[in-house]
């Protein structure tokens, strides 16, 4: 199967009472490895939908989405389970970072769900950990409670947890919302830095400022707009 992920008309309807709402209408996308790609398009375009079916969070109504060479809609949800744990990483406009939690055991928190090969013991997840906070710039800051940070910081952590695991692609939502301009300049390089190791990226954003050297893919009415 082509691409890191391929999506071949793929449909996703809701229903509310007797109505019927095609939120995706038959989209097709193919994503390669190590792309960067941005994906706008207005409210109530189907970004949203398309962001939670491709990180496996639901499943078409009708259409093939492939992640890794494997379909989501034919594997079970422990498989599922395993393969959000394992090959997505994840970062929200909101940060979802826990309150109570050091930045550094924030960003360990993802490594607890490991299982198999892949299972750390906790001496190998700390310096996981650490590795990743280094790497957003955020090596002085590990020791700190999240109410300490600035949200372009907070963000960096989100940044440095998504990666804690070793994704084979990272989903941004928004990641720059609620930010200022100087954070979100420092976000999208953080993020094309991730890139350029070779970690493929999506992002949903509405800022045109933010897609510079990246893909663009425009959606509207629940299909790619080209």
């Amino acid at each position: 199967m082509k691409g890191l992920i391929n999506g071949k008309e793929l449909w996703k309807t809701y229903k509310l009472d007797d109505t019927e709402i095609h939120a995706l209408r038959g989209l097709n996308i193919t994503v390669e490895e190590g792309e960067f790609v941005s994906i706008m398009g207005p409210s109530g375009s189907g970004k949203s939908t398309l962001l939670n079916m491709i990180g496996g969070l639901d499943t078409p109504t009708k259409g093939d989405l492939f992640i890794d060479g494997k379909s989501t809609s034919s594997i079970s949800e422990g498989e599922l389970t395993q393969m959000r744990a394992e090959k997505i990483g994840y970062i929200f406009q909101t940060f979802n970072l826990l309150p109570a939690l050091t930045v550094r055991d924030n960003v360990e928190f993802p490594m607890r769900n490991l299982n198999g090969k892949k299972k750390l013991n906790k001496s190998s997840r700390r310096k996981r950990a650490e590795e990743c906070l280094e790497l957003v710039g955020l090596g002085q800051r590990m020791n700190y409670l999240p109410a300490k940070l600035s949200g372009g910081e907070r963000q960096r952590v989100a940044i440095a947890r998504a990666l804690v695991n070793n994704p084979k692609f990272i989903l941004a939502d928004e990641p720059t919302g609620n930010l200022d301009s100087e954070a979100t300049e420092n976000i999208i390089e953080t993020l094309h830095g991730v890139n350029s190791e070779g970690t493929t990226i999506i992002m949903v954003t509405h800022d045109v400022d933010t897609t510079k050297d990246t893909r663009v893919m425009r959606i509207r009415d629940g299909v790619i707009a080209e």
